[in-house]
């Protein structure tokens, strides 16, 4: 007598995709039972992914960057008015953004998609800084009161871990997109909200200088319980507005900004790219001024100096000028705009003494140089080669993932 033939396991069918981005928003149930089976499956990172897919997944990255940097500027002038609270509107849009990110970590950490091993671990290792970063900021909070300086090391964390995740998400695009407009484009609006979140301490100065005017002309912005509040931990509004010496913004514009800037230029290679980053940048914060003030917030200076040093970081990267030789000539031009745009009253309180605009100079020097040093080590054409475990293993999927 045969035996009875076992039951065959079927694999359960994957619904149809949404189709488009509207579709997908308007019917959220139908695009979750699409997606969970479709792209929620184990995988190791070098996963093949194919264009389509990469685009959907860097155009989530944008998105939440793009809440986290609403909510964070919107946060600034926020604490110029405002006594601090946790569930403060900007911090909950700042929060989305984030949870927007946790949630693609762990996409990417668990189906493999649109990453190879480093660029997860950055990844990884970001998301973790900064919401490490979260608990000890409230903390910090909590003991120091009014803490209002972006300056503060707490605040550092969460900047530091920005920057790692971005630095991951900027690898995974560049390794995976394929060459063409769509990389290119969204390779540059990564890039600005690197750079963005790398000059974002400045606005501190940046409203703290026409906040301190408004105070000393008899119509300030702030709200009188922030004052009083200041008052009673024994601070003048002077030292919360302005916090730091007066050489950190020319200092960090250039040597954590601009610098920002050359590594772009250099990765992206488009012609303009630091000028591009750097025009869009100062665009949106142009618009946002102008909601917030809109809106009764407190308004801030803008940092046109950043766009006269990129431009002159484009030309320099592109006529082929070694860093050591650039880098004097570009804080040359970048201190020349900041003179003009001092003498209309339009920028924060400059160090202008002769040790140190020169002492500024050189560690710009240093640094353009080591980056040149770097971009041409072998250490770095090993370092961007990808790592791709999940090659080894049968994906199932149809795609693949062009490697440099």
């Amino acid at each position: 007598m045969p035996a009875a033939s076992a039951p065959v396991a079927t694999e359960r069918p994957v619904p149809p995709a949404p189709g488009s981005l509207p579709a997908a928003l308007r019917h959220p149930i139908a695009a979750l039972r699409w997606l969970w089976p479709a792209y929620l499956t184990p995988g190791r990172p070098g996963r093949p992914t194919s264009q389509e897919e990469l685009r959907w997944i860097y155009t989530a990255w944008l998105g939440a960057f793009l809440l986290k940097m609403l909510g964070s500027s919107w946060d600034v002038s926020w604490h110029f008015r405002w006594l601090r609270d946790d569930l403060a509107p900007p911090h909950l849009l700042n929060s989305a953004g984030t949870a927007v990110v946790v949630a693609l970590v762990v996409f990417h950490s668990y189906s493999g998609y649109g990453v190879d091993r480093r660029a997860l671990r950055l990844m990884q290792v970001g998301i973790a800084t900064f919401l490490v970063a979260i608990p000890i900021d409230i903390l910090n909070h909590r003991i120091n009161g009014l803490d209002i300086t972006s300056w503060s090391p707490s605040h550092a964390l969460l900047y530091i871990g920005t920057a790692i995740m971005l630095a991951g998400a900027i690898r995974g695009w560049w390794l995976y997109a394929a060459p063409g407009r769509v990389r290119d484009l969204v390779a540059l609006g990564l890039w600005l909200f690197f750079v963005e979140n790398v000059v974002f301490p400045n606005q501190h100065q940046e409203y703290g200088v026409l906040s301190l005017e408004a105070y000393d002309a008899g119509r300030t912005t702030a709200e009188p319980q922030l004052l009083d509040f200041a008052a009673s931990q024994g601070q003048t509004p002077a030292m919360f507005m302005l916090p730091v010496p007066s050489w950190v913004h020319p200092a960090w514009m250039l040597c954590a900004g601009l610098l920002a800037l050359v590594v772009a230029r250099k990765l992206v290679g488009l012609r303009w790219t630091a000028t591009v980053v750097a025009g869009t940048y100062l665009a949106y914060r142009a618009v946002m001024w102008l909601g917030l003030v809109a809106m009764d917030f407190p308004p801030s200076v803008l940092p046109l100096v950043l766009v006269v040093g990129a431009v002159a970081v484009d030309l320099a990267v592109t006529w082929r000028v070694p860093g050591w030789l650039a880098a004097p000539v570009v804080t040359a031009v970048f201190y020349a705009a900041g003179a003009l745009q001092d003498a209309i009253g339009f920028l924060p309180p400059w160090n202008w003494t002769w040790w140190s605009v020169l002492l500024v100079g050189a560690a710009f020097t240093g640094l353009w140089t080591a980056v040149d040093l770097v971009a041409r080590s072998r250490w770095l054409t090993a370092w961007a080669q990808p790592v791709e475990p999940g090659l080894a293993v049968p994906a199932g999927r149809s795609g693949g993932a062009p490697t440099p």
